[in-house]
């Protein structure tokens, strides 16, 4: 069993939780919102009140994680904490990863955020896997297509792992 860190635990991110916890994995997930947080619990999921844009909020939920998912393709609010989200905050989440127990990094690079900022994000991501060789996986599917989106998600996470995805 691996402990996975749902970064950006909405819907989709309870419905992947939901799959890895019914594969037998432990799933914590983020929320900034106490309703946020009563949603994660209520699917079964560990919620973790933080928020991407204080990575600090979110260091202590990386303890004992195996994956860590960022998942915000589809992020709101105003456009630099936005773009913040998948350039610098991104960034430093990577960063604080390094000494710490996480083996791998799921990013999803798809959604409505601006095609340019997802790149960007991927290609951090990318540099990750190359300076501390970290392993990852990057989500190009779109996220409005839910169950094509959720395979891909749920197969990016159980590679990581070294395991087949459930059918």
């Amino acid at each position: 069993m691996a402990r996975v860190l749902i970064v950006g635990c909405g819907c989709r991110g309870r419905a992947l939780g939901s799959a890895l916890r019914e594969s037998g994995h432990a799933v914590r997930g983020t929320s900034r919102t106490p309703a946020g947080l009563e949603k994660i619990a209520a699917a079964g999921l560990e919620p973790w009140a933080g928020d991407p844009d204080r990575i600090g909020t979110l260091t202590g939920a990386l303890d004992a994680v195996t994956v860590l998912c960022w998942l915000l393709g589809d992020a709101s609010g105003d456009s630099a904490s936005v773009a913040a989200l998948h350039t610098t905050r991104l960034a430093r989440m990577l960063e604080e990863t390094v000494d710490t127990t996480v083996r791998g990094v799921v990013y999803e690079a798809a959604g409505s955020v601006d095609a340019a900022l997802l790149q960007q994000g991927a290609a951090l991501v990318a540099d990750a896997h190359e300076r501390w060789s970290i392993p990852v996986a990057v989500i190009a599917s779109e996220p409005a297509e839910h169950a094509a989106w959720l395979a891909a998600a749920l197969d990016a996470v159980m590679r990581l792992l070294g395991a087949k995805a459930p059918m």
